[in-house]
C-alpha cells in the first residue's frame, strides 16, 4: 500500500473515531403519539421505509392515575397474534404488561407513561416490507382500540 492510501486512511480512522459527526449515522425520525382516557392513540398509522431510525415518543394526555390508565407502545413483529398477546398481558404488570412468553416477538416498546408523562423509544423499522402492529399493552386497551399499523416499504 502507498504512503498516500496509508495517509488518508488514518484520516478517515481518526474522523470516525473523533465522534465529530463527519461519519455520523442520520438522526431517527420523529414520530409523535400521545393515548388519552379513551385509550385511543391519536396516530393510528406510520409508514417507514425498510430499516429506517424511527423514534417514538408517547405522551399520556388523560388525567387518570397510571396505575388505572398507563398507556405505552409495544411494536410487534410481523405475523404476531395480537389478540393472543393482549389477552396473556394483564398477568404480565411487573414487566409492563409484556408478557414474558411474547419478549422475543417484541420489536420496540416504550415504559408505561401516567397523566403528563411522556415516554419514547428509538429503534430501527423492520427491513422486511410488511404490516407490524402496534398497541398499548395496558389491560383492556387494545380491546377498546389502542392500536395502530406500522407499513413498511
Amino acid at each position: 500500500m502507498s504512503i498516500r492510501l496509508l495517509a488518508r486512511a488514518a484520516v478517515v480512522s481518526a474522523l470516525i473515531s473523533s465522534g465529530n459527526g463527519a461519519f455520523a449515522a442520520p438522526a431517527a425520525r420523529v414520530v409523535a403519539l400521545t393515548a388519552n382516557d379513551q385509550m385511543k392513540f391519536n396516530v393510528m398509522a406510520i409508514t417507514a421505509k425498510p430499516g429506517e431510525m424511527l423514534h417514538v415518543t408517547l405522551k399520556s394526555m388523560g388525567t387518570l392515575p397510571k396505575i388505572a390508565m398507563g398507556h405505552n407502545f409495544v411494536l410487534l413483529a410481523k405475523g404476531t397474534d395480537a389478540v393472543a398477546f393482549t389477552t396473556a398481558s394483564p398477568m404480565a404488570s411487573a414487566t409492563a404488561y409484556i408478557p414474558a412468553q411474547f419478549k422475543a416477538k417484541v420489536l420496540a416498546s416504550t415504559p408505561l407513561a401516567g397523566p403528563g408523562e411522556t415516554v419514547d423509544v428509538t429503534f430501527k423499522a423492520p427491513t422486511a416490507p410488511g404490516r407490524y402492529v402496534y398497541l398499548c399493552s395496558f389491560p383492556g386497551h387494545f380491546t377498546a382500540g389502542m392500536k395502530g399499523v406500522l407499513t413498511v416499504k
